[in-house]
This record gives C-alpha cells, sequence and structure tokens, in this order.
C-alpha cells in the first residue's frame, strides 16, 4: 500500500466531538417495521462498527443515511448540518460517501475513469465554464485526475488505471470502490461488508487500510461487516441491530460479552450458558 500525504494527520483515538449524530430514525415499509429509534454518536476521526444478523436492518440504515430512503422519524445531523429531506446526491456533496454490499462500479469506464467521475462531485466550476472549456476548467480537471490517480496508490492500483474496472479481481474492485467514495472527499466514509469475498491475507491488507484511510484523510468510518474478527481488531465501539432496533453499544469486549448480542446471535438459550 502506497502512501499519500499526511499532512493533515492528527493522532488517532483523541476526545473529538460529534461529527454525525444520528437520533432515532426508522422507517416502515408497508407495515414491517424495518428501522426503529435508531442513534448513534460519530465522532471525527472515528471508526466504528454495525453489525447484526442477517435482516436485522444494517444496510437499511446506511441507505437512511446517505439520502436513498427518506428517514420517518427522527434527525440526521453532519457537522450541525440537517440532512434529513436531503437527496443522495446532496448527502455526498455534503460529505457522506459509501461503499456497496453488492459492486456497483461503472462497468463501461476504466479504473481511472470511476474515481475520477466521483470527484466530479466537487468540482467547482460551473456549466459554462465546462462547455466553453476555459483555463480554469482544464486545471481543475487535471487536478480531479492528479487526486484520482494518487488516490489509486492506496490499494496499488495504478500500473491498472487504464484497464476496464471489470477486468479486476473480486478483492481489487472493492478496493476501487473504496477509492472512488474518497474521491468525493468525505467527512464520513460507510463500508458496506467491505471484506465480502476476501480471503484471510486480503482481509488483514484491509484492516490496514481502514485505519491507514482514517487517519490520512482525516475522517470517520462506519462500516457494516460479517466478519467479526475483523470487526473487533479494528472498531473502537460497535453498535448491534436485531429486528430493525439497537440492543447494544459498546466497546468491541463489551459487545462480545453482551447477553442481548449472543442471543441475537445464537439463540435465546446461548444467553444463559
Amino acid at each position: 500500500m502506497t502512501n499519500v500525504s499526511t499532512a493533515n494527520r492528527t493522532a488517532p483515538n483523541q476526545a473529538s466531538p460529534t461529527l454525525l449524530a444520528v437520533e432515532g430514525i426508522g422507517i416502515r415499509f408497508g407495515g414491517l417495521k424495518a428501522v426503529d429509534g435508531f442513534s448513534i454518536n460519530l465522532p471525527r476521526r472515528g471508526l466504528y462498527g454495525l453489525i447484526g444478523p442477517n435482516g436485522a436492518g444494517k444496510t437499511t440504515v446506511f441507505n437512511l443515511l446517505t439520502g436513498v430512503y427518506q428517514t420517518q422519524a427522527g434527525r440526521i445531523f453532519l457537522d450541525s448540518r440537517n440532512l434529513v429531506g436531503l437527496k443522495a446526491h446532496q448527502v455526498v456533496a455534503a460529505g457522506i460517501a459509501r461503499t456497496f454490499q453488492n459492486i456497483r462500479l461503472f462497468p463501461g469506464l476504466n479504473v481511472l475513469d470511476n474515481v475520477q467521475l466521483a470527484g466530479q462531485l466537487h468540482a467547482r466550476e460551473g456549466l459554462a465554464s465546462t462547455l466553453l472549456r476555459t483555463r480554469r476548467y482544464a486545471h481543475e480537471e487535471s487536478e480531479i485526475r492528479r487526486k484520482a490517480f494518487e488516490l489509486l496508490g492506496l490499494f496499488g492500483l495504478q500500473e491498472r488505471c487504464l484497464e476496464p474496472a471489470t477486468s479486476l479481481s473480486y478483492g481489487h474492485q472493492r478496493h476501487l470502490e473504496i477509492v472512488r467514495a474518497l474521491a468525493a472527499n468525505p467527512k464520513v466514509l460507510l463500508l458496506d461488508e467491505p471484506a465480502a469475498g476476501l480471503n484471510s491475507q486480503e482481509k488483514l491488507e484491509l484492516a490496514k487500510s481502514i485505519r491507514h484511510i482514517r487517519d490520512t484523510f482525516d475522517l470517520a468510518i462506519l462500516l457494516i461487516e460479517h466478519d467479526m474478527g475483523l470487526v473487533m481488531d479494528i472498531c473502537e465501539q460497535i453498535t448491534v441491530l436485531d429486528h430493525g432496533e439497537v440492543i447494544a453499544h459498546g466497546t468491541p469486549h463489551e459487545i462480545q460479552n453482551d447477553p442481548k448480542v449472543i442471543a441475537a446471535y445464537l439463540g435465546a438459550d446461548a444467553a444463559t450458558v
């Protein structure tokens, strides 16, 4: 993994004010309660996990946070800005970027163009400059391309930047999704099962990369993951969902020993063993 500039790097795990404040959000589909009363306070530079059994509502929470779904209750604040009611692209522009459980790269584009397209979200030049190809527009396009190429170095993808995105291995496609999310210059990065489909060595490298990304880009990370070894290794705090409701929140040690969490994963009788 190639280092990028760390000029703005600060020491991790320092006491930080809340960056993402989520207060009692929820949604129902018909009569089905998908998420109910979900709350979390993610601090600046926090690295938190969101876990739960299959169907617990984890991805639905991500969809609520990113404007894919609109919450039917509660509030969402990013840096004190209310995000409720914003559309998905507006949430990205505000500072929340995500990856997906199912990879969603642009199959018709090469590796570099996939990243550059995300960088366009923060382009400053307007439509007139774009159409007229002004000098300022050309400079900004060059800067977006430079940054995209630099970001690919996080996972050693620079040498493959002109290859079709779909030619990458499954693991590298997952890495490319993370790079593309970073190109949007987020304050908060949401990772939806980043270790899915990776082998043991790739998971170890991913854990290092996630820490490196948090420290280098000075952002907060919330991740959904079924690999408990990865979650317990890198997450400072963990929130557990079951049937759309938060049943526990705490440190990895507290979560591992919480009877409600054990029951949710292993069955009610396991909590009494």
